[in-house]
């Protein structure tokens, strides 16, 4: 199981709270967050983690240094920034699998990724979703799907009452993904998930378990009270 991890966002939201620390690195009960999402990574039996790294990538670097984990650890780093689909595109010169997972460094989404990629084999699925069931939010978009499983659109923020939103865990078929052929910097959500889900080769895997995005303060704060002990 090879997972790319997308870790080189600045937290351009959480400047206030973790001022210029990458927003994978800020520490969440006493751990980088990235630590979190690793503890995660092995439990799920995760092979090779592959990083995708950007900004103050010296920082992640020097903690992997010093990281031990049950699973080997790659990194790229990228020297211009290349959007979220140019820099799964660099990660992915280093994965070996026909189907890889990727990952959102800010998010921590406890899905069975075992049952995930026996669900996306099941659907010959081009790229498969991990989704999430919310109430009452405003900050995500929605993921609306056919009975199948098959996502039929990607829908704008806006309030909502009840709705699936996107977890932030994708298994990628790498064949399918690349054949796309899209330009070295582009943005993975509009340039492949919203310009192709009109083919119907994308499914949601639904899951009830743990959601925490810390991309925004309240979130980052919930984070710390959730994941301590």
């Amino acid at each position: 199981m090879e997972c790319i991890v997308l870790a080189g966002g600045p937290g351009t939201r959480l400047r206030g709270v973790i001022g210029e620390t990458p927003k994978c690195m800020a520490l969440v009960a006493g751990k980088p967050f990235l630590h979190h999402l690793f503890d995660y990574l092995e439990a799920q039996a995760c092979t090779k983690a592959i990083l995708s790294l950007g900004y103050k990538h010296e920082l992640v670097e020097a903690w992997l240094e010093k990281a031990d984990w049950n699973f080997e650890i790659e990194t790229v780093v990228e020297t211009e920034a290349l959007g979220t689909g140019g820099g799964i595109q660099l990660a992915l010169t280093k994965a070996s699998a026909a189907n890889v997972f990727v990952i959102n460094g800010d998010t921590l989404f406890c899905a069975d990724l075992a049952a995930m990629a026996l669900f996306h084999a099941a659907k010959n699925s081009g790229t498969t979703l991990a989704l999430k069931n919310l109430q009452q939010f405003d900050r995500y978009g929605v993921v609306c799907c056919a009975e199948d499983g098959s996502i039929l659109s990607f829908e704008e923020k806006k309030p909502v009452a009840d709705g699936l939103i996107n977890g932030g865990i994708y298994l990628l078929n790498k064949a399918f993904f690349e054949q796309k052929r899209l330009p070295q910097r582009h943005s993975f959500e509009k340039d492949y998930l919203e310009a192709f889900v009109a083919e119907q080769q994308f499914y949601g895997y639904r899951s009830s378990a743990y959601f925490i995005d810390i991309g925004i303060p309240a979130d980052y704060e919930q984070a710390q009270k959730d994941l301590a002990g």
